[in-house]
């Protein structure tokens, strides 16, 4: 069994909730999974045919291309003949307002003879017809020759040039001056566009039918391609015409893979698959890392990246033209591996690779570029601490999969010569991986959502000008030299067993922070008085025990991340405050003493960083109290202790082995006895 799989027995409700959340990745995928058949070729015209020769296996029409279709429907337009209704009425009640404005307004500045002009032209312009200027711009009057206006359920023939919007009725009729003895200024006067009202009401309606009509003619079809006909064969450019033959392939073989038969085996299909990859998946975390299925903000974010880039993948594929290899898929192992382990990021990995490999084309080639990706990105970018790191991994990325791609066009025999080369793709890939940049600004947001912390952020909290650093290296100095010391031996430590030397390092920085409340009663920061020596040892064991309370409180008031709180609650586990306890047995040796009042609340360690860490402040703080030090007396006292730890199981939650602890100690022993030195002695100069 892994060390890693360490977890409580599931509950009822685990194995409930765990099979729900399954069956609903599952139908996730399965629901935007395309339905459409994957195109096997890749093309576009100009290009060369790097398959072997086309021969077509059913009979199928050849498609008019959009830009063909939309060309003769705009050339029939000039066909279309719009429907008109003439509304009835609307010249007399036009007429008569106009005689009545004229008698009553217009009768004492403008010549009597002016009414029956104006009133004449009036007529013809309504019997002519006026359409509002909406209208006119709906169906585009000036490229229509002739239009039918309906009077009384009869339809007749008018040429649009004799047809006037409100603005061109009142131009013909201020033109009257132009040719009588009508004075244009008069006219003006009259205020004429007070009686020009569309009399013409554009029948939609009817309107579309006659245009439906024409474009029904329209036949989508420009020939046939017959069964056993050569499409085209392997070198060939793909001109206009056989791209157009392709295309039509494509979209015949589409519209006939709808059958209800057809799919449900398609759904059937997908279903299976995606059911194989999910459980595969879970059943990595159940025999290898149980320990990350117990912690949701380890499966929310392996569940959000495994979803994100195959739902990504799928819309790409069923709704646009884009190439797959624009998406950064090696965002998923990078994150993994920052924040979990590398086994785990190549899995995770490897499976959304899979899942997005169902709705490519060509998946094998698909599934090797970026696999191949993904392990460079795990090997290359182990851990991001600077920004150099990541784009001199993200280079290697690129490399490694121009350089796959290549290779894998090469041992197709689909291209000659590296100039043959289809860069279509090679452009995505280069793409995809330069957007791999995002991940360093994916970082904070991450942190703070799924709660972990990278280490780029324990870099930063490492430095010893962070505000609490500072305030423990005033307030508290020798609990800060007793901090930095602890850091350089787990850090050591964790390097010797493969944990994460970082998050130790940092944990160990802030895992006495506590101590600045009160550190005259911490031996690290005494000089002469000892106030312990005026309380009891109850007392005295709550003051100690109490630095976990308060620095829980400071790294919550400085907003530290959970995981450095961890290393503050476990770095005494639930041990005893073994001074005082023993004081108060001696001095009352008839009375019982509960233990319950000199142990911290612990918990003890849950990670091996903890449990790290626990062993090397015990031995730091203990190797201070040696009186002689050799490498016998350094090597006791670290046997002492961490055995001393084992037995009282301080150790039993922790993913960490015999061989493990065996090889801490040797590392503690090497580190103090480099620390413990003795100094030689120079001689002095004889005169």
């Amino acid at each position: 069994m892994s060390r890693f799989n360490h977890r409580r027995k599931w509950t009822r409700r685990d194995y409930v909730v765990r099979t729900l959340s399954t069956l609903l990745l599952i139908a996730i995928f399965v629901a935007f999974m395309p339905r459409e058949s994957v195109r096997t070729y890749h093309y576009h015209e100009g290009g060369v045919w790097d398959y072997t020769p086309l021969i077509a296996e059913d009979s199928f029409p050849i498609l008019k291309s959009q830009f063909q279709l939309e060309q003769e429907k705009d050339s029939i337009k000039h066909y279309f003949i719009p429907y008109f209704i003439r509304k009835q009425g609307v010249a007399d009640s036009v007429i008569k307002e106009w005689n009545q404005t004229f008698a009553t307004e217009l009768k004492d500045s403008i010549p009597a003879h002016y009414e029956q002009i104006i009133e004449s032209k009036l007529r013809d312009i309504y019997n002519q017809g006026i359409i509002s200027g909406s209208d006119f711009s709906t169906i585009n009057l000036p490229q229509i020759k002739s239009v039918r206006i309906i009077n009384n359920n009869i339809s007749t023939l008018h040429s649009t040039a004799s047809i006037f919007t409100p603005k061109t009725a009142y131009e013909s009729i201020i033109a009257i001056a132009d040719s009588t003895s009508i004075r244009r200024d008069n006219l003006i006067r009259c205020k004429l566009n007070r009686f020009l009202t569309a009399n013409l009401k554009y029948d939609e309606k009817k309107s579309q039918q006659q245009l439906s009509e024409l474009e029904n003619l329209i036949t989508p079809y420009i020939g046939q391609v017959i069964t056993g006909q050569k499409i085209i064969d392997r070198g060939e450019i793909i001109d206009s015409e056989t791209f157009r033959i392709l295309e039509s392939m494509h979209q015949y073989f589409d519209d006939n893979e709808k059958t209800p038969t057809e799919i449900f085996l398609n759904i059937l299909g997908q279903s299976v698959y995606t059911a194989l990859i999910v459980i595969l998946f879970l059943l990595y975390f159940l025999q290898f890392r149980s320990d990350y299925l117990s912690s949701t903000n380890s499966m929310l974010l392996i569940s959000s990246l495994f979803l994100l880039f195959p739902l990504l993948t799928y819309g790409i594929v069923a709704h646009s033209s884009f190439s797959p290899y624009l998406l950064p898929y090696c965002i998923t192992p990078i994150f993994v591996r920052i924040f979990m382990d590398s086994r785990t990021a190549f899995i995770a990995h490897l499976m959304t690779i899979l899942m997005c490999a169902a709705a490519v084309a060509q998946p094998a080639n698909f599934i090797t570029i970026q696999t191949l990706a993904g392990l460079t990105a795990i090997i290359s970018l182990r851990q991001l601490t600077q920004r150099s790191e990541l784009f001199r991994a993200i280079l290697i990325v690129l490399t490694v999969s121009v350089l796959a791609y290549i290779s894998i066009q090469l041992v197709d025999r689909r291209v000659l010569m590296i100039e043959d080369v289809d860069y279509t793709d090679l452009i995505s890939i280069t793409i995809g991986c330069l957007l791999l940049m995002i991940s360093y600004l994916l970082l904070i947001p991450i942190e703070r959502i799924f709660g972990f912390t990278s280490n780029v952020t324990l870099i930063e909290l490492s430095n010893a000008n962070t505000p609490l650093l500072r305030l423990m290296s005033e307030e508290a100095p020798g609990t800060f030299q007793h901090s930095m010391q602890v850091a350089n031996l787990a850090a050591a430590v964790a390097e010797k067993l493969g944990a994460k030397s970082q998050l130790v390092r940092t944990g160990a920085l802030y895992h006495d922070i506590g101590k600045t409340r009160h550190p005259v009663f911490f031996t690290e920061n005494q000089q002469s008085i000892n106030p312990h020596d005026r309380l009891t040892d109850v007392q005295s064991a709550q003051i100690i025990i109490s630095h976990i309370r308060e620095g829980l409180a400071l790294a919550d008031k400085y907003k530290l991340p959970q995981v450095i709180k961890d290393f503050i609650t476990t770095h005494h586990g639930k041990s005893l405050t073994r001074f005082f306890y023993v004081s108060a047995q001696n001095k009352c040796p008839d009375t019982e003493i509960d233990p319950t009042r000199f142990t911290y609340p612990g918990p003890d360690p849950q990670t091996m960083e903890q449990a790290i860490l626990m062993m090397c402040d015990a031995v730091e703080a203990a190797s201070r109290s040696l009186k002689e030090i050799t490498e016998e007396s350094i090597s006791t006292l670290v046997e002492k202790i961490i055995n001393g730890q084992l037995a009282e199981g301080h150790f039993n939650q922790a993913p960490i082995t015999f061989l493990d602890i065996e090889n801490a100690k040797e590392v503690l022993k090497s580190k103090l006895q480099t620390i413990y030195h003795t100094r030689i002695q120079y001689p002095e100069l004889k005169k």
